[in-house]
């Protein structure tokens, strides 16, 4: 009785962190949330990232090591083809990719490709330490598509790995990069709604990773699904396994393959 006592007290103790309440605004959420110090974060995910660039340790994520790497094959397995159909050669826009996570995740297997253009884009400090201290062998760091562009030249693959939820006005940016007319686009491992509207939450950081709450998006999935029909048609989707509970209902990471249709004979 005393053990089914103490599991029922764990199972309903209110979490510290996760996924919390609904907002009208933006605004509204953020004035609710701590805020973080990004210089704090920024040297964590650098010092982990730089572990894993000289081999010291095998995978980071959000500044968090990992003896192991966890691989999205899904992912890996269309990045590996857009290069097949490009005599052997990837060129990759990876928007909000941290200092280069998906890169050095999967850098044993893109080593391979007669050549790798992996181009992150990031917030300004980011960047600016990326650009210092982490770029090399293909990887590269800028503030804007327009400027990746520019120096490295068209890219192949739209890469938004769970972007979205943290990016205040998602339609506007999703507009915005569908003018650059990539071949393929990948929306990785995000989660959405388990209700069909979008909707304001906050998010409060494990603080294993580091300390910290802001606002994010539980965006409508067959909504932004459907932005990118008129050009695009979806190669697949599927479920990653990811999931957490909002309101006591699963939630679901997603991903979703779209190639443009003009390219579609390619």
């Amino acid at each position: 009785m005393k053990k089914l006592l103490f599991k029922l007290i764990r199972r309903y103790k209110p979490r510290s962190y996760g996924w919390f309440n609904s907002y009208s605004t933006w605004q509204e959420a953020q004035n609710q949330c701590s805020g973080y110090n990004s210089d704090a974060i920024l040297k964590k995910v650098k010092t982990s990232t730089l572990k894993v660039k000289s081999g010291e340790a095998v995978f980071e994520r959000d500044g968090v090591i990992y003896d192991q790497i966890y691989y999205s094959w899904p992912l890996l397995s269309q990045l590996l083809l857009a290069a097949s159909q490009n005599n052997g050669q990837l060129s990759v826009i990876d928007f909000g990719g941290s200092l280069g996570t998906t890169f050095f995740q999967n850098r044993v297997y893109l080593q391979q490709l007669k050549k790798v253009q992996w181009s992150v884009l990031e917030q300004g400090n980011f960047v600016t330490t990326g650009q210092s201290e982490i770029a090399g062998n293909g990887l590269d760091f800028f503030y804007t598509v327009e400027e990746a562009i520019q120096n490295k030249g068209e890219h192949q693959v739209l890469l938004l790995s769970c972007v979205l939820p943290y990016i205040e006005k998602p339609y506007e940016l999703l507009d915005y990069l569908l003018k650059f007319s990539f071949e393929y686009i990948i929306l990785e491992s995000t989660y959405y709604n388990y209700q069909p509207y979008d909707r304001i939450c906050i998010q409060k950081v494990d603080p294993v990773a580091y300390d910290a709450s802001y606002p994010c998006w539980l965006l409508d999935y067959e909504k932004v699904k459907t932005i990118f029909l008129n050009d695009y048609t979806v190669l697949t989707e599927y479920e990653t396994g990811i999931h957490f509970y909002l309101d006591g209902e699963r939630v679901e990471y997603k991903s979703v393959i779209f190639k443009r249709k003009d390219s579609l004979q390619n």
